[in-house]
């Protein structure tokens, strides 16, 4: 189950691709996109991953911060990070804690075969610590751009 708009976002804490730990609580005061892949060095997501890091300037501007998390190992994000020239801080949940309480482990087909794995979703999450938005089985081609005007449209409601 998705951790819908309007509910308070599970605080967590897990190592990035450095191995320095970063807990959702620290990040109070802030806007979080907050967004999970399956994989890193395959095509969607690093196209993900290059879009985020192409606008963070931009995202930094509105005093947010890009996290990304998958199941990857701290060492598969930094070979990530440093190979494709991302910039966005990627966490490391091995043991898929945080990936299940945002309801994003779920049951996938490919070529007729069911199995388990992340579903591409992205969650903004306010300066309260609330989800303030919420993307599901996100499409990557144009989804950080449609992320920053979202956020740009909720801080001017703000």
């Amino acid at each position: 189950m998705y951790v819908e708009p309007g509910h308070p976002a599970p605080d967590f804490c897990l190592p990035d691709q450095d191995g320095r730990e970063l807990c959702l609580k620290d990040l109070r005061g802030r806007w979080v996109v907050l967004y999970f892949y399956p994989k890193d060095n395959t095509p969607g997501c690093t196209a993900e991953a290059l879009g985020f890091s192409d606008l963070l300037p931009e995202f930094e501007r509105l005093g947010a911060v890009v996290i990304g998390i998958s199941p990857d190992s701290v060492e598969s994000h930094r070979k990530f990070r440093e190979k494709k020239g991302v910039k966005v801080r990627l966490l490391s949940d091995e043991g898929k804690e945080v990936i299940e309480a945002y309801g994003v482990w779920q049951k996938k087909k490919n070529f007729g075969k069911e199995y388990f794995g992340v579903v591409r979703t992205t969650y903004l999450i306010d300066p309260d610590g609330k989800v303030a938005h919420l993307w599901k089985k996100v499409r990557v081609k144009g989804h950080p751009g449609a992320v920053l005007e979202k956020l740009k449209e909720l801080r001017r409601e703000a």
